[in-house]
């Protein structure tokens, strides 16, 4: 098996690589990467290709109700959307945008808390 840190080669019955003593991991078969890569429901359940600041920004998204993190949505879904942009490869468009529109609608909602109290 070969290392993917450092590109040894190694007994396949090792757990750890005899040279940089990192975790050896087995490669997918061919088939079966090219299968998660392409299948819509994997890409759906597994965040296959898809922009960590875009999860970000989603989840921020859903906690934004609580008015605290709502700037934090903002500010992660403007920053997924400008990854999204320079790295055309990744999805997660959707969560970035509802990420970016729930931060807004609840930093607007804050601010008129803030200013009318």
């Amino acid at each position: 098996m070969v290392c993917r840190n450092c590109g040894s080669d190694n007994p396949n019955t090792n757990f750890f690589c005899h040279s940089c003593k990192r975790i050896l991991q087995p490669a997918l078969p061919e088939s079966a990467q090219e299968r998660m890569e392409s299948d819509p429901a994997m890409r759906f359940l597994l965040p296959v290709g898809r922009s960590g600041l875009a999860i970000a920004a989603g989840y921020a998204g859903l906690f934004a109700v609580t008015l605290i993190l709502a700037p934090v949505a903002l500010i992660l879904g403007i920053l997924a959307l400008r990854d999204l942009r320079r790295h055309p490869d990744k999805i997660g468009k959707g969560r970035a945008t509802f990420g970016l529109v729930m931060g807004l609608l609840g930093s607007v909602f804050l601010a008129l808390l803030i200013i009318y109290g």
